[in-house]
């Protein structure tokens, strides 16, 4: 699995490609949004880690004109944490936004994640005897089908899809409801609250992350 970062730190590089080398990924690197186009014609490069503020050529462009000519699964890592900036990266197509300073676990959680995104979704998930069927849009525990609502079911998958990474109502509230949604967290916690408990004594899959939102944790 090759992994480009882009980043004008270098700093930054080492400490993310000391980590992605623990995790057996093959590493590349680059100074500015130029560098990187020039790794990526030579390089068939399967995921991205890009910073915003660059010299020469900055993130957004960067990823302006990779979407051009290629779809390569991006995290944004910036210390731009405003809430334009992340609306801005994810109307651009980027696939998640992480502000620093920041955990390289998390981070490479998250690449992980991204990389399970892109991949084939399997038609369904079984862990011991809860299985749920994406085509079918069933969930059962025990051979017994339970009833949940639309945006339960989209949640759950949500998670399934980001299992045991941190998620933050923030990013629940985009990915389920929309950026044009005004509600408030309240409206997250009500739904997953009502999801655990139809998963029953499965509810604990679902843990709360204090300060920042939820995780769905599978322990392998």
């Amino acid at each position: 699995m090759n992994l480009l970062i882009v980043d004008d730190e270098k700093l930054i590089r080492e400490v993310i490609k000391e980590y992605a080398l623990n995790e057996n990924y093959k590493v590349y690197e680059a100074e500015n949004g130029i560098e990187a186009l020039k790794v990526i014609e030579e390089v068939n490069i399967d995921i991205i880690v890009l910073d915003i503020m660059m010299p020469k050529m900055d993130g957004y462009s960067f990823f302006q004109e990779l979407k051009k000519e290629h779809n390569i699964p991006t995290i944004i890592l910036s210390a731009r944490n405003d809430e334009y900036d992340k609306l801005l990266g994810f109307e651009l197509g980027v696939d998640d936004y992480l502000t620093k300073p920041f955990s390289p676990k998390e981070l490479i959680a998250r690449i992980k994640a991204v990389i399970r995104r892109g991949k084939h979704i399997e038609n369904k998930f079984n862990y011991e005897t809860l299985v749920v069927d994406f085509i079918g849009h069933t969930i059962t525990i025990d051979n017994k089908e339970i009833n949940v609502t639309p945006k339960e079911f989209e949640i759950l998958t949500y998670f399934i899809q980001n299992q045991n990474v941190a998620i933050s109502r923030e990013a629940i509230l985009n990915k389920i409801w929309g950026y044009d949604y005004f509600g408030d967290d309240r409206t997250i916690d009500t739904h997953i609250k009502m999801l655990r408990n139809n998963l029953g004594k499965y509810r604990d899959l679902i843990k709360t992350v204090r300060g920042i939102g939820y995780k769905f944790e599978i322990k392998k």
